[in-house]
């Protein structure tokens, strides 16, 4: 395949939660821009730390670039990239402009620090899938992980992923990263994912490179033991298909290595 430089829209590459997934990077140009320096994070240090919404992008040109795509499959329309898409304040305008002009399903993978806002949690509402995570049960793990912008508290997340399951009429997972600073925390994350009750929880550890040492794939089984009654996936069960990306770089730059 002919790859052509896009600015905005980078894969597919082969999910183990989404299948072959075409990102949307609704916020970063040039550098990361997150409400959260995660220790794991395989992109690398947050350029801009911020809690702030607002448009980085005009809508019109990431659906310019979907309509210069050529045939691909593609499995769900991904907004991820290399930030936190919910600093998107026009994400769900991005969402229903999308919707006018392609068939496949739309997720959005969430850090859920602004999830307890109610225009966010408008905007995640016309997406198919939202994956939300949630990688500490009290705030002296949060800050230890995911080392969030000032203004963020835990508690709010969670009681803002609590507030929008009841809302959401989508899929809705929870994305739980485990490393050695929050594996003792999977007994207390369990029961807020029983609290929650999400349609699923994805069981991860870092496997790309990274700050951090990813959980052996026994230590992720003794983890996952904990989450009863709730169904579970785990990094280590994935099957991945090699899929050639629309531009290597870009996907390089907002994935990271694999």
């Amino acid at each position: 395949m002919n790859q052509k430089k896009f600015k905005y829209i980078y894969g597919p590459v082969p999910s183990w939660r989404l299948g072959h997934s075409l990102g949307i990077d609704p916020v970063s140009k040039g550098r990361k821009v997150c409400s959260f320096d995660c220790v794991y994070c395989q992109i690398g240090p947050t350029g801009l730390l911020t809690d702030e919404r607002r448009d980085f992008i005009p809508s019109q040109e990431i659906i310019a670039e979907l309509q210069t795509l050529p045939p691909l499959k593609i499995d769900y329309i991904t907004f991820s990239g290399a930030g936190e898409p919910t600093l998107a304040a026009n994400l769900g305008q991005m969402i229903r402009l999308i919707r006018k002009i392609r068939r496949e399903r739309i997720a959005v993978i969430t850090n859920s620090s602004l999830i307890d806002r109610e225009e966010v949690q408008n905007d995640l509402m016309d997406s198919d899938f939202v994956l939300a995570k949630l990688d500490a049960p009290n705030q002296e793990i949060f800050t230890k992980v995911n080392r969030p912008f000032k203004t963020i508290e835990i508690g709010s997340i969670i009681a803002g992923i609590k507030a929008f399951r009841k809302r959401y009429k989508g899929k809705l997972a929870l994305q739980m990263m485990f490393i050695e600073q929050n594996k003792n925390s999977a007994p207390d994350l369990a029961c807020l994912a029983a609290e929650i009750q999400p349609d699923e929880v994805q069981i991860n550890t870092p496997l790309r490179p990274c700050a951090v040492k990813p959980l052996s794939e026994e230590e992720l089984t003794r983890i996952r033991d904990y989450f009863t009654g709730v169904k579970t996936l785990s990094v280590y069960d994935a099957e991945k298909t090699p899929i050639e990306p629309i531009s290597s770089e870009d996907t390089l730059t907002r994935r990271g290595k694999v």
